[in-house]
C-alpha cells in the first residue's frame, strides 16, 4: 500500500529570532509549511497555513499585536487550495484535515478545506473552546470553527487504520499539539509542527520563547528524538534551511 507526500510552502513569516532560541539577537523568516498525504483510503492535508484574506490585508485579519509580531509574504496563489491544484487536487476533495495546533498559521486555512473531517486531539479542541485557554494560547474562533466533522482524538491515532498515517500526542507548545508519523517506502517521517521548530531545536534541546508547558514540550521533544535515533527522518516545522532541502509540490517527498 504506498503513500506519497507532498511539501508545500503556504507563504512565509519574519519574526524575532529570541521566538525561537532565547538571548539571540536578529531574525528569521521561516516557510508555512502545509503537506499532503495521498493515501489509497483517501487523502489528507496536515495544517492548512494562512487564510487567505491575509495575502490582501493582514492587520485586519491578524490583529494589531500578531500584524505587528510577524512580517507576512503570502501572495496568490500560495494558500493551500492553489498549491493543490498543482496536484491537480480540488481541495474540496480532501477527506482528512489534520490540525498540528490551531494557531492563525496551522489552522487558519481551515475555512478552504470545507469537506474534510477535522482530526485534532480532543486537549486542544477543547482548550479552544474555553474563552480563558484559547486567549491564553492565542487561539481565535475565525481560525477554527467552520462547521467541520470534527474526530476530536486522545493520544495517539491511526488515520487509516494501517500504521501508514499516525497521529503522534507532542504535547508542550500548546495544550493539545500533535505531529505526524508518516510511513513511506524509503521509510518512516516524521513532521513535528511546532513541536520542534529548528534543527538546533533538538540537537541543543533548547526550547522557544512561548510554549504552553515547559515540561510537557520537552518530553515531547525527547520523544521525538527518539524517533530520530530510531530511523525516522525528522521534518521540522519552521526550519529554512531544513526547509531548503524538502522537494516541493509537485515533486514527491522521497
Amino acid at each position: 500500500m504506498t503513500v506519497k507526500l507532498y511539501a508545500m510552502t503556504c507563504g512565509w513569516l519574519t519574526m524575532k529570532m529570541k521566538n525561537f532560541v532565547p538571548g539571540e539577537d536578529g531574525e528569521l523568516r521561516i516557510p508555512v509549511p502545509c503537506y499532503l498525504i495521498d493515501h489509497p483510503k483517501g487523502r489528507a492535508v496536515f495544517d492548512s497555513g494562512l487564510h487567505r484574506s491575509i495575502q490582501h490585508d493582514p492587520a485586519k485579519r491578524m490583529g494589531e499585536r500578531l500584524s505587528k509580531a510577524f512580517k507576512v509574504e503570502y501572495k496568490a496563489g500560495e494558500d493551500i487550495a492553489a498549491r493543490l491544484a498543482t496536484l491537480d487536487i480540488d481541495i474540496a476533495d480532501i477527506k482528512y484535515l489534520i490540525n498540528s495546533h490551531l494557531h492563525f498559521d496551522h489552522a487558519g486555512g481551515n475555512e478552504h478545506v470545507p469537506n474534510a473531517q477535522m482530526v485534532i486531539q480532543r486537549r486542544e479542541w477543547q482548550a479552544a473552546q474555553d474563552p480563558d485557554l484559547a486567549h491564553a494560547n492565542g487561539f481565535h474562533q475565525q481560525d477554527i470553527d467552520h462547521g467541520h466533522d470534527v474526530n476530536q482524538v486522545d493520544g495517539e491515532h491511526d488515520l487509516f487504520g494501517d500504521g501508514s498515517v499516525v497521529c503522534l500526542p507532542t504535547y508542550g507548545h500548546t495544550p493539545g499539539h500533535q505531529s505526524l508519523k508518516v510511513k513511506l517506502e524509503s521509510g518512516d517521517v516524521v513532521l513535528t509542527g511546532d513541536a520542534c521548530y529548528l534543527r538546533r531545536t533538538m540537537e541543543e534541546l533548547v526550547l522557544p520563547a512561548i510554549f504552553h508547558d515547559r515540561d510537557q514540550m520537552m518530553q515531547s521533544l525527547l520523544s521525538l528524538r527518539r524517533l530520530r535515533d530510531a530511523g525516522a527522518r525528522i521534518f521540522y516545522g519552521l526550519d529554512p534551511d531544513f526547509w531548503a532541502t524538502v522537494p516541493q509540490a509537485p515533486a514527491q517527498v522521497g
